[in-house]
């Protein structure tokens, strides 16, 4: 399974992020996953990367040209494709993956999730789409998304159609039994 992962270009500033960042690493490549992501080496998207290519795993970047030029592609990756625009890449990312997962991140990597999340309800995918919440930095939006259900911009099958979690077991569960939700209609 190609697993498209969301994350800061930078570590944060807790310990947290990064052990998350490895572990997630180190499980997609012992289950015979892929990793699909951004293609950089800084950050927690090259912490990840690297523990997938440590533990003998499969790693697909896809980086912008403006980036390439900045030297911030990651050298070792088993490919690396090289797109024009932040929109090919968020687009090729969501065509490779078979489930996205959101590490913590910045506003790219919030923008990145919701994407995927908001496409699922309108039909454009059918993968699981997780918030992987170390150290409960997802707790605030998890609460904004039961705020939307309260004031109707959300329903509760679409918000059970997203995990958050940090638990791998769950997250397993979760994929193996997914359902999509239903194509919103108006």
């Amino acid at each position: 399974m190609n697993i498209s992962v969301y994350c800061g270009a930078s570590l944060g500033n807790n310990d947290l992020y990064e052990e998350a960042a490895k572990s997630l690493g180190k499980w997609i490549a012992e289950n015979g996953h892929t990793l699909v992501y951004g293609g950089g080496k800084a950050g927690l998207m090259g912490v990840i990367a690297d523990e997938v290519l440590l533990h003998n795993g499969k790693v697909i970047g896809i980086i912008p040209t403006f980036l390439v030029d900045r030297e911030l592609s990651h050298p070792n990756l088993t490919r690396l494709e090289v797109v024009h625009s932040m929109s090919e890449r968020k687009n090729k990312m969501i065509e490779l993956g078979n489930c996205y997962i959101a590490l913590p991140g910045g506003p790219g990597t919030l923008e990145e999730i919701s994407e995927v999340i908001s496409w699922a309800r309108i039909g454009q995918h059918q993968n699981p789409c997780i918030l992987f919440n170390v150290g409960g930095y997802y707790d605030k939006l998890k609460d904004f998304y039961d705020d939307m259900v309260t004031n109707g911009f959300l329903t509760e099958a679409d918000k059970k159609a997203m995990l958050f979690s940090n638990s791998f077991t769950e997250i397993e569960q979760y994929i193996a039994n997914y359902i999509p939700p239903m194509v919103r209609t108006y």
